[in-house]
């Protein structure tokens, strides 16, 4: 059993270690529309449970104070939950488990397994602990209140069977993957990890703790829970609670500290509005009241599918119109902010690029999809299927493009892809549309394809990129074959006949990007702006280290090992890494004419960079040749 979060985690590629547990629909074949069939007859007693009443009043269940919690699954949803709830809460004791022994070490160490601005600092703070007062010269540098000690209360560990029953609330985080086969494959949930840690839960926990859905689950999963505390704990009382994340990667730290909203699901009971009430408690040290929704448990599960989908939505809607755009010479650019002034549509998700990424909205459309089919709702299906095939479609549509204005040959030429994650600001590479465009590139034979991106470990990419092998023969450069990844930008893009712009980085743009002074005054404004009343985090300066000591890295850290370091708590990044813009002057003098720069993501100056002899072609834009 595995009770890793992430699907294909990036850690566990660098080292070829397997998790013991199936965390990848394609090794199973459990999965669940609403957790029944549209002809099942649905256990409804959730929503038919009514308050119990003592006489004439209605009786009332406390809420209890919860003082520790285990957060099962330390991925990028469980990791960067579990540091910032206990960072927010220093009297809270918060346990991260995950019986994937490599992620743990990570999370243990100085270099933390996944990269969200913000989130280094969090963690030290919580897991570290902070030492007194600071000297007097110091304080007046950090321009801060005396500096009040706090120990650590963020702890992550293996130990799975010993961190349940100690916690007064579980927090269910491990990954909820689509189907790769069997019935509803492509479409369906798959359940298997969540099922396999539910049942872990149940087995181990105390009586009466407190049960959280924080992955993303279909509707009606509280109900498969309550029948395995049937089963396996009969007599016996847990509240299950559903509490989406609406974290987004790159942003997550942000997300968390300053959240739309929370939704807090539950049984309409006494009991369930209890649990919900306490669940509040801990988010309102930190979250106001007002932003705090309570809704029966069904609504709570369904509310992240339609969110998500609905976002996802927005961007495939801009995207189908940039295609128009190119073929009559309209800018898409300008499309978006003309629409994005309208005060009923607003002007976010509507930037076009060749497609949205990561674990998130395909997977979550494809549920919600699957919901609706299962429920006889064929046209509602089908509706929100199009979603996807629109994403799809930009992102072939672009490499298509590149193909074609290289005169539909690559054969003796470089390509060089700027940005492999799928978003900026985070080394997240799940559903990257960077692998499929690769993927198109290859079937051309060119001579390289070079890779870079200022966010992703090397390693990670180098390993995902060989694990296409499907092709039959060796794809990256150092076995054999035409794929490069490199650390530096300028030499990814030496001798290049085109370069793809697949994420928006601003350190891709050419025209000036407005920012703070540097990243670590950035991550110290944001913890002074959210630190709890008895601490505060200042910078750390030459004279004054205010954490406790930093926990050394394993033998087979991929960072160590690549000698290139991410996170503004780190203040020796690697020198390959660019802080700043690049220079695209320069690289515009060590490309191959006809220089060409394909814009996938509308972040070009198109008319600056034809002045270096660049021709562009961008995604909603007719595009510009010298």
């Amino acid at each position: 059993m595995s009770l890793s979060s992430s699907a294909a985690d990036s850690e566990t590629n660098v080292s070829g270690d397997i998790s013991t547990v199936p965390t990848t629909p394609d090794r199973s074949q459990s999965g669940s529309p609403g957790l029944h069939d549209s002809n099942d007859e649905v256990d409804n007693s959730f929503e038919k449970a009514s308050p119990l009443k003592n006489g004439d009043a209605e009786y009332r269940v406390p809420s209890r104070t919860i003082r520790s919690i285990c957060v099962v699954g330390a991925g990028y949803v469980g990791g960067p939950t579990a540091a910032i709830v206990a960072y927010k809460n220093p009297h809270v004791r918060v346990t991260v488990v995950d019986r994937d022994d490599r992620r743990i070490r990570r999370w243990n160490s100085r270099h933390l397994p996944i990269y969200e601005p913000g989130l280094s600092e969090i963690v030290r703070i919580s897991r570290d602990g902070l030492q007194g007062s600071c000297e007097k010269d110091c304080v007046e540098a950090h321009d801060t209140a005396e500096l009040k000690a706090r120990s650590p209360n963020l702890f992550f560990s293996t130990d799975v069977s010993q961190c349940i029953p100690n916690s007064d609330a579980v927090f269910i985080a491990v990954n909820t993957p689509t189907k790769m086969r069997g019935t509803g494959k492509g479409s369906a949930t798959d359940m298997t990890s969540f099922e396999a840690v539910a049942a872990e839960v149940i087995r181990h926990a105390q009586n009466n703790t407190i049960i959280v859905e924080k992955s993303t689950v279909p509707c009606r999963t509280a109900q498969m829970i309550q029948e395995m505390i049937t089963i396996q704990r009969p007599g016996e009382d847990f509240e299950i609670l559903s509490n989406p994340e609406f974290l987004a990667a790159g942003t997550a730290v942000q997300d968390l500290l300053h959240p739309d909203r929370i939704i807090i699901g539950s049984a309409p009971t006494p009991e369930g509005r209890a649990a919900a009430e306490s669940l509040a408690g801990v988010y309102s040290s930190w979250i106001d009241r007002s932003r705090i929704l309570t809704t029966n448990v069904w609504s709570s599960e369904l509310a992240k599918l339609v969110a998500n989908s609905m976002l996802a939505q927005r961007l495939s809607s801009i995207n189908s119109i940039s295609a128009i755009c190119e073929a009559t010479g309209a800018e898409v650019n300008e499309v978006s902010a003309a629409i994005g002034m309208d005060t009923r549509l607003g002007k976010s998700f509507l930037r076009a690029g060749i497609g949205f990424g990561g674990s998130c909205f395909k997977k979550d459309i494809a549920s919600l999809a699957y919901i609706a089919e299962s429920l006889g709702l064929d046209e509602v299906a089908h509706y929100w299927r199009q979603v996807n095939v629109m994403n799809e479609y930009q992102r072939d549509r672009f490499a298509a493009r590149v193909i074609r204005h290289l005169n539909s040959t690559l054969v003796t030429k470089k390509i060089c892809i700027l940005g492999y994650a799928f978003k900026p600001n985070t080394s997240d590479t799940r559903e990257a549309p960077a692998l499929e465009i690769i993927k198109t590139l290859l079937d051309e034979n060119p001579h390289e394809i070079a890779i870079f991106d200022p966010c992703c470990n090397r390693l990670v990419i180098e390993n995902e990129i060989r694990a296409l092998q499907p092709y039959g023969s060796p794809i990256l450069s150092d076995d054999g074959g035409c794929v490069k990844v490199y650390s530096n930008v300028y030499e990814a893009c030496a001798d290049s006949n085109a370069v793809l712009i697949v994420t928006d980085f601003p350190e891709f743009r050419n025209t000036p990007v407005t920012v703070s002074p540097d990243s670590k005054t950035q991550s110290t404004q944001r913890l002074q702006e959210a630190t709890p009343a008895n601490t505060l985090s200042p910078p750390v300066t030459a004279s004054y280290e205010p954490f406790n000591a930093e926990p050394d890295c394993s033998a087979d850290c991929p960072d160590c090992q690549s000698g290139i370091t991410y996170g503004e708590s780190n203040p020796s990044v690697g020198k390959d890494v660019p802080k700043e813009q690049v220079n695209w002057k320069k690289i515009a003098g060590e490309m191959r004419s006809p220089k060409w720069l394909f814009d996938g993501r509308c972040i070009i100056n198109i008319p600056e960079m034809t002045k270096l002899g660049i021709r562009v072609e961008s995604i909603g834009s007719a595009g510009l040749a010298v």
